[in-house]
């Protein structure tokens, strides 16, 4: 590892996931780079599509078959854990690796109390008695907000509000006391109060265990309050990284740029929001060259003829080729290359 990864407690490289097809490989992740590092964290924000959650399953593991890793490196507290068996995975997961999922129903067993669930959980990665896991389960719901939190061991999940059975999940995965947690659009069917409850909850947890998270969402209000830094994803990529005052204020990528103008401003008065045309392409159809090269207005013929690496933005790091020196000798052939489409 080198630079800013060396520090990093989760260090993701050029990370390629596919499906198996007749033509071959078909690409859903082509190259992503991202690190984490210890207490903070990284929001990983998107449109639908771009490859956000993948990257999520696809550090811890649970890719749904048959997607796969068909390359890149995936590095967790200094040691490589993309080639590591199932049953070494599982043991990581949990423990050291924590998972919040966008709907806590789809986490939470309906068969089976909430106490039991967490316990169960506890006693699967600590070496703890019945009771002292009972006790770590009641002091778990107290720090996630559940009230009268002895009492509800004995409930189920569809006993719970949305936002509490969130809670319960948080707490789930906060069990082992992780070093990291990947979040995944953990506030997305909450209502708005709830959401604010949630990210509370979140930023609490981090400014007094130090966890590090992994913070998955396509709504850029949660982002601006809860997390650190940011990564820009599109068409299976990091297309930008920076912190997140950077980011909103002052976008290098114009991806970026149209998304942050896309967020109403409490105050200003205009007639229509900027929108970015087009749609992120399909997997499989990511034309040659920059995948944003078809909806971008700064589009040249550079643009469309190479992938760009990610360089020194504006303030930021961004996979765009107007911060390569290159830029300049394409002007004056772009011509109208703005206008097209």
């Amino acid at each position: 590892m080198n630079g800013g990864a060396a520090r990093a407690l989760l260090d993701v490289r050029d990370l390629k996931v596919g499906l198996p097809t007749r033509r071959g490989p078909l690409a859903i992740l082509n190259g992503v780079d991202l690190h984490v590092k210890e207490g903070e964290v990284l929001g990983v924000v998107g449109e639908s599509g771009a490859g956000k959650s993948i990257t999520g399953l696809a550090v811890i593991g649970l890719l749904e078959p048959p997607a796969r890793i068909d390359g890149g490196e995936v590095w967790f507290d200094g040691a490589r854990i993309d080639g590591l068996s199932g049953d070494e995975l599982r043991r990581i997961r949990g423990a050291r690796i924590g998972v919040i999922f966008q709907d806590p129903l789809t986490s939470l067993n309906p068969l089976y109390t909430i106490g039991f669930q967490l316990t169960e959980t506890i006693r699967t990665h600590m070496d703890l008695g019945a009771d002292a896991a009972e006790k770590r389960a009641v002091e778990l719901l107290d720090e996630v907000g559940i009230p009268a939190a002895a009492s509800r061991l004995g409930a189920y999940p569809h006993e719970f509000s949305g936002g509490m059975r969130q809670r319960v999940v948080i707490a789930l995965a906060l069990c082992a006391n992780p070093r990291l947690i990947i979040a995944d659009e953990p506030t997305t069917a909450l209502d708005v109060s709830i959401q604010a409850q949630i990210i509370g909850v979140l930023k609490r947890l981090c400014r007094e265990h130090g966890t590090a998270v992994m913070l998955i969402t396509h709504d850029m209000g949660v982002i601006a309050e809860t997390a650190d830094r940011v990564a820009v994803m599109y068409a299976g990529r990091v297309i930008e990284d920076g912190t997140v005052a950077e980011v909103v204020r002052n976008a290098s990528h114009p991806y970026s740029h149209g998304l942050m103008g896309s967020i109403p401003t409490i105050g200003a008065r205009i007639g229509r929001l900027p929108q970015i045309r087009g749609s992120m392409p399909r997997v499989g159809a990511v034309p040659a060259g920059c995948a944003f090269a078809p909806r971008c207005p700064e589009v040249r013929d550079l643009c469309r003829a190479e992938r760009p690496v990610m360089m020194d933005g504006k303030a930021t790091s961004a996979a765009c080729w107007q911060y390569s020196p290159r830029w300049s000798d394409t002007a004056a052939a772009a011509g109208g290359a703005a206008a097209d489409g």
